[in-house]
């Protein structure tokens, strides 16, 4: 999927549903959301969507900050999107799939930096002078989400620095439960 197919997605359901909350979107399109203590220790689930018997299921760990829950949802909400025919039928999509070269993940975390960070929102903390981690914390997303922003801005043709780091496809694994990365 191209970067302006997600850039298309992301931008009709904002059109169709005015929703900015993710997971009051996943709510409004009829995808099930649910939060369960799935653990705090290094490596434990973040979060997975499911597709079975024509319902759908975004599945949160209720032990992640609020804030993270938010980009995680975000990030489900992308599978849900973009891959439901990808995934098909009896789909259970897990952290045990990350991987730096998943296609899917990638997309997905495409899908949640473009529907998370508005352009003009983005632009306008990068104007006001903020390092590229203040404009990360005051857009309340992780720094790896705003590469993923930063990515999408280039192919629209803006002119925006590089990033401190680029990160990879994976990224949400290795995400701390504080909100920020855990070394590897």
């Amino acid at each position: 999927m191209t970067v302006e197919n997600i850039t298309y997605e992301v931008e009709r359901l904002r059109r169709r549903f005015h929703e900015d909350d993710p997971i009051r979107l996943c709510e409004a399109m009829n995808i099930i959301v649910a939060r369960e203590s799935m653990g705090t220790y290094p490596g434990a689930c973040k979060g997975f969507f499911l597709a079975q018997s024509r319902k759908r299921l975004v599945m949160i760990n209720a032990d992640l900050p609020a804030e993270l829950q938010r980009v995680i949802a975000a990030h489900e909400l992308g599978h849900a999107v973009l891959h439901r025919k990808a995934l098909g039928i009896n789909t259970f999509h897990d952290f045990a799939l990350f991987n730096n070269t998943s296609v899917m993940e990638y997309e997905a975390n495409m899908f949640a930096a473009e529907y998370l960070m508005p352009d003009v929102e983005v632009l306008e903390k990068l104007n006001d002078d903020l390092s590229f981690f203040g404009a990360a914390a005051l857009l309340r997303v992780p720094p790896e989400l705003l590469d993923f922003k930063f990515r999408l801005l280039k192919r629209k043709g803006y002119k925006v620095v590089d990033p401190p780091f680029h990160c990879c496809g994976d990224f949400l694994k290795g995400v701390g439960f504080d909100g920020g990365s855990t070394p590897d």
